[in-house]
């Protein structure tokens, strides 16, 4: 499955304040996989950005001033996160300002549920630790996601960050090493890694099942195969031993 992890950064909060988009970044996954495709620009909102906006993130309308206008790449970004599964932390915010960029251009182009998915890492995370804080800040450090270079929000580095963190909570690999020294603690060859078994150890312990159990399994395999119609699949596993 083609996924695509998205962040943006505006001039504020509301786009019923006349907010826009002035920083869009993406990290290509497909198949769980990160592909080394990105997509990242920054626009000019043809208005100021917030003081406070600027606070987190940095971007000043002196930089914004020679950036292209999303008018010039909104085709270019529908085409590459078209199809895909969209995955965002706290998805209604930045959907809600793709879409009103969107509808600004005042042309035939459909909202980005009509060709997407969408996966909120946020609502994910809430469910999956009921009551903790669940920023991206705080999940980076739950999981052992590194984000030491987010000193202020910037939407390709988040995007990145967010990609290996679902990763992480989805249960998918971040990163590999071969060697457990090159790694630092929490990677794979960290205090996570697997450990040797001492040649030492005592011999494992093997627990047979007694004739009464023995018994029973036999039953409970005749009564399969007759709700099944002599098809259960046991019993055929069994006939090619």
């Amino acid at each position: 499955m083609r996924q695509i992890v998205l962040d943006t950064e505006t001039t504020g909060l509301e786009t019923a304040q006349g907010h826009r988009i002035i920083e869009i970044g993406a990290v290509e996954m497909d198949g769980r996989r990160k592909t080394g495709r990105t997509y990242h620009v920054y626009l000019n909102p043809d208005r100021e950005v917030d003081q406070g906006a600027v606070e987190i993130h940095g971007i000043t309308n002196e930089f914004l001033e020679d950036k292209p206008r999303f008018a010039d790449v909104a085709d270019e970004f529908l085409a590459f996160i078209k199809g895909a599964d969209l995955v965002i932390h706290n998805a209604p915010f930045d959907v809600g300002f793709i879409d009103h960029e969107f509808r600004l251009l005042e042309r035939d182009i459909p909202a980005v549920a009509e060709v997407c998915t969408v996966t909120d890492t946020l609502v994910m995370a809430r469910s999956m630790h009921p009551g903790q804080r669940n920023t991206l800040d705080a999940l980076c450090k739950r999981y052992e996601v590194d984000n030491s270079q987010r000193d202020l929000h910037g939407a390709l580095l988040d995007a990145e960050i967010l990609s290996d963190l679902y990763l992480a909570m989805t249960g998918g690999q971040v990163t590999l090493s071969l060697d457990a020294d090159e790694a630092g603690e929490g990677g794979v060859g960290g205090r996570h890694a697997p450990r040797p078994v001492s040649a030492d150890r005592p011999a494992l312990r093997v627990v047979r099942a007694s004739d009464d159990e023995l018994a029973a399994h036999e039953a409970w395999l005749e009564k399969l195969d007759d709700a099944s119609g002599g098809q259960s699949v046991w019993r055929q596993l069994e006939g090619q031993h």
